[in-house]
């Protein structure tokens, strides 16, 4: 999977393990992909290597929630109900161009 990003690809994980979504992006260096946590709301930043940043979606993938350059241990909540909401983390600076609103593609 993909996600569209003003006309940029980035690769798209979904974490839908437990181990997956235990550990995020933690302890990554260089990333330079996205990991989308459905029926999410809330994430943590606990030993993150590098900055990340954050979108966070209802189910119609339109932006609810964003933080850029988000830095490590922090905790996040959106605060919507979290089987209507989902985050994506991403590498920094990817949604400097993105807004409230908007909607997010992702394709398979």
């Amino acid at each position: 999977m993909y996600i569209i990003i003003k006309k940029k690809k980035l690769k798209l994980i979904i974490a839908d393990n437990f181990f997956l979504r235990l550990t995020g992006l933690m302890f990554k260096k260089n990333i330079n992909y996205c990991l989308l946590f459905p029926k999410c709301n809330s994430i943590h930043t606990m030993f993150m290597k590098e900055n990340i940043d954050i979108l966070g979606i209802n189910n119609h993938n339109k932006v609810i929630y964003k933080y850029e350059n988000l830095p490590k241990n922090k905790i996040i909540i959106i605060n919507n109900k979290r089987e209507n909401t989902s985050i994506i983390e991403l590498p920094k600076n990817t949604t400097k161009n993105i807004k409230i609103n908007d909607f997010i593609e992702i394709k398979k």
